[in-house]
C-alpha cells in the first residue's frame, strides 16, 4: 500500500496509509455534510430560482401544522423562523390538546403549571404521566396521537386475600409503571375488583389487565422467570368484566396458560407481560363516566397460583389496534 502525501500551504506532510484513509474518509464527510446544508439552504432561503420555504407566510405554515403530528411539528420547526413560529403557536397547540386538558391539569399541584401558559408547554407537561389518587392511578397524553391514556395500579384494586402474606406478596420491579406489582402465591378463591371515576374525551377506548405468568427478577443482570407457583390457570378460563355508569357491561374470558400455544421454547404464555383485552368503552361526550372492573376465577375445585399482577390500562382504541398485541382475543 503507498503512501499519501498531505500538501498544505508552503509545506508537505508524509503521512501513513491508514492516516491517510481516515483524514479522506473524513474530508468525504465533511463535504457531503456541507451539500447537504446546501440542498436546506436552496429550500428555506430565496434564490433566483423563486421562493422558497422561507418565503411561505407563517399563518399558512400553522395550518399545515395542524394537520401534523406533534413530533413531525417539533422537526420541522428547525426549518426556518417562520416554522419555528408556527411550531410555538397556541393555535396549532390547542388542536392536539384533549377537551379535557383542564381537568388533567388540575390533577398536579398548582405550582407545576401556575406559571405555564403556551399550549404547547401545557402538552410537554401532560404528555408524561401525571399521578393521582396517592399515586396508584396516572394519566398521560399520547406523544404522537393526543390521546388521553390511563393506567390503574394493583395497589388500588380490592384483591381478595391480599393482606394474607400466605397468599399475596408485593413485588417491587422496573417493568411496572408504578415501580410495584402483585404475585400471587396460591389461592383457591381468586377475585379483583377495582373502579374508575374520570373524565374522557368522546370517543372509544380500549380496556386490558396488564398480568405475567410467573415471578420474575434479576440474576447477574439477566432476567430470570420463576414458575414455581404457577398452577391451575390452564384447567378454567377467568373471567374479566367491565361495567360503566351509562349502562355499557362487556365481558371476556381467557385461559391464562394454555399448553397448545407455546413458542420456540416451550414458554406459552410464560416469561412475558400479557394485555389481556377485554373491550372497548365507547364515550359519546366529555363527562365524567365511572368504570367498574373485575377480574375472577372462584371455582374452588381447585387452587391456582404464580401470577403477577400489574395494572389495567385504558387507552384510545386506534391506538391499541395499531400496536402490536400478546394474546389479546
Amino acid at each position: 500500500m503507498g503512501w499519501i502525501i498531505e500538501k498544505r500551504k508552503g509545506c508537505s506532510k508524509r503521512v501513513g496509509p491508514v492516516e491517510g484513509e481516515t483524514r479522506g474518509k473524513k474530508i468525504q464527510l465533511k463535504r457531503r455534510g456541507a451539500r447537504m446544508g446546501a440542498s436546506l439552504s436552496n429550500l428555506t432561503e430565496i434564490s433566483g430560482a423563486g421562493p422558497g420555504l422561507g418565503d411561505i407566510p407563517e399563518s399558512c405554515v400553522a395550518c399545515v401544522f395542524m394537520y401534523l403530528t406533534p413530533p413531525e411539528i417539533c422537526n420541522l420547526a428547525r426549518l426556518n423562523r417562520a416554522f419555528r413560529g408556527a411550531a410555538s403557536s397556541d393555535f396549532v397547540w390547542e388542536s392536539k390538546l384533549p377537551s379535557n386538558y383542564p381537568f388533567i391539569l388540575n390533577l398536579l399541584p398548582p405550582e407545576t403549571h401556575r406559571n405555564v401558559s403556551k399550549k404547547k408547554d401545557i402538552f410537554a407537561i401532560l404528555s408524561r404521566p401525571v399521578l393521582f389518587d396517592d399515586g396508584k392511578k396516572a394519566v398521560w397524553l399520547d406523544r404522537v396521537t393526543g390521546g388521553v391514556c390511563v393506567s390503574i395500579s394493583a395497589k388500588a384494586m380490592s384483591i381478595t386475600g391480599i393482606d394474607d402474606r400466605r397468599y399475596w406478596s408485593w413485588i417491587s420491579t422496573e417493568e411496572s409503571r408504578f415501580q410495584v406489582s402483585a404475585y400471587l402465591q396460591q389461592i383457591w378463591w381468586f377475585e379483583v375488583d377495582g373502579s374508575l371515576n374520570f373524565s374522557l374525551p368522546a370517543g372509544a377506548y380500549s380496556f386490558s389487565f396488564r398480568l405475567h405468568l410467573g415471578k420474575y427478577f434479576r440474576r447477574l443482570g439477566r432476567r430470570v422467570c420463576n414458575y414455581e407457583h404457577t398452577h391451575g390457570w390452564e384447567i378454567k378460563p377467568v373471567r374479566f368484566e367491565i361495567s360503566t355508569s351509562d349502562g355499557l357491561q362487556l365481558s371476556r374470558e381467557y385461559c391464562l396458560d394454555e399448553h397448545e400455544n407455546v413458542d420456540a421454547n416451550g414458554n406459552g404464555k410464560r416469561s412475558i407481560w400479557i394485555d389481556y383485552y377485554v373491550g372497548d368503552l365507547i364515550i359519546s361526550s366529555l363527562e365524567m363516566v365511572q368504570v367498574r372492573f373485575s377480574m375472577k376465577q372462584i371455582d374452588c375445585t381447585h387452587s391456582k397460583g404464580g401470577l403477577c399482577l400489574d395494572s389495567v390500562s385504558i387507552m384510545p382504541t386506534e391506538m391499541r389496534n395499531g400496536t402490536r398485541k400478546h394474546w389479546c382475543g
